[in-house]
């Protein structure tokens, strides 16, 4: 495919503290648009889908002063890919949410842009998916990925959200350690015993005063640690699709409709870093 420059990313883009919620902060969707679709009906958003295969659109209304954030990995893994593409960048266009992007997606739009890259850990389905669509949406597709920024850090800095997570050290920065950070969270290039690289729990030495929402790493159930939360519940590995309503903290969540995925490794958070203190 033709390789589709990305829009630059500046620290305006990140550091966003004069925006303000309420807001509905969901977990890593993985293609799972069925569940996404059910999880926003239960928060108040009317999902409308219109047009003619070829030809869809879809319109999503929010509530009354709500916007929704997506904490990334839009894709790979479960059924429909393109189809909570067009629900989310949907929303990002018509106000009604923001979103940062995961690991998963930049490595899709690295494959958007024509490069060589490994069709492993979901990504091979998502391909196959994209193989039916246009090329006006896959150029689309490309296009809103590079809009991202790499976090956000919103409401006067009281809350940040990020796909992995990120250091307080890290809010207001905006480099190619801080995007690796927020991709991938904290990791040393090894692997561990089931082939996948080695995470460690960075949320358990975190003492900052920003509240920090991330996904990336499947969790049976959203719990607050140190004033951060993974929101990711493993939907597409037969968990549930959450959303974390903000200021008030309270969790919504949604059972999957059936294991797309069977996961390799176990649902928790990452082991310590060693010679980390929690």
């Amino acid at each position: 495919m033709t390789e589709i420059a990305p829009k630059a990313i500046g620290i305006e883009n990140v550091d966003q503290r004069d925006v303000w919620g309420p807001f509905d902060i969901i977990g890593d969707v993985h293609g799972c648009a069925g569940e996404l679709e059910t999880l926003l009906a239960r928060l108040g958003y009317d999902v409308r889908w219109s047009g003619t295969p070829g030809a869809v659109s879809v319109r999503v209304t929010p509530p009354i002063g709500r916007r929704a954030i997506l904490v990334g990995d839009l894709v790979d893994r479960g059924p429909r890919s393109p189809d909570v593409l067009r629900i989310v960048m949907s929303m990002v266009e018509s106000g009604a949410a923001l979103a940062v992007p995961g690991n998963h997606d930049a490595k899709f739009s690295r494959w958007l842009d024509g490069k060589d890259v490994a069709a492993t850990h979901g990504l091979d389905r998502t391909i196959a998916q994209f193989e039916a669509e246009t090329k006006a949406f896959c150029k689309s597709v490309r296009e809103f990925f590079g809009s991202l920024p790499n976090y956000l850090w919103l409401e006067g800095g009281r809350l940040a959200v990020a796909h992995a997570g990120i250091k307080d050290s890290m809010l207001g920065r905006n480099s190619g350690e801080v995007r690796r950070f927020c991709l991938y969270g904290e990791t040393d290039g090894e692997t561990d015993e089931f082939g996948l690289p080695i995470r460690y729990h960075w949320a358990a030495e975190y003492r900052g005063q920003t509240a920090i929402v991330y996904g990336h790493t499947p969790v049976p159930t959203a719990g607050w640690v140190n004033n951060t939360l993974c929101i990711d519940t493993g939907c597409v590995f037969g968990g549930k699709l959450s959303a974390l309503r903000w200021p008030e903290r309270e969790i919504v969540a949604v059972a999957a409709e059936r294991v797309y995925t069977v996961p390799v490794r176990p649902f928790g958070h990452p082991p310590l870093r060693p010679g980390a203190q929690a």
